[in-house]
């Protein structure tokens, strides 16, 4: 997924996403230069912390 794809998720900024991401825990992956998030590991953070 990509950052913008996760902040729709998460209901933030894209930015937020980019600067916050390792304070979350959330786990990703550079392609080049490019960030990239599993799917899984955005539902583990929001079944973790929102329910």
């Amino acid at each position: 997924m990509t950052p913008e794809e996760v902040a729709e998720w998460l209901r933030v900024s894209e930015i937020t996403v980019k600067n916050k991401y390792r304070t979350w825990g959330l786990k990703a992956q550079k392609v080049g230069r490019l960030l990239r998030f599993r799917e899984r590991d955005i539902i583990a953070y929001l079944d973790d912390n929102y329910r």
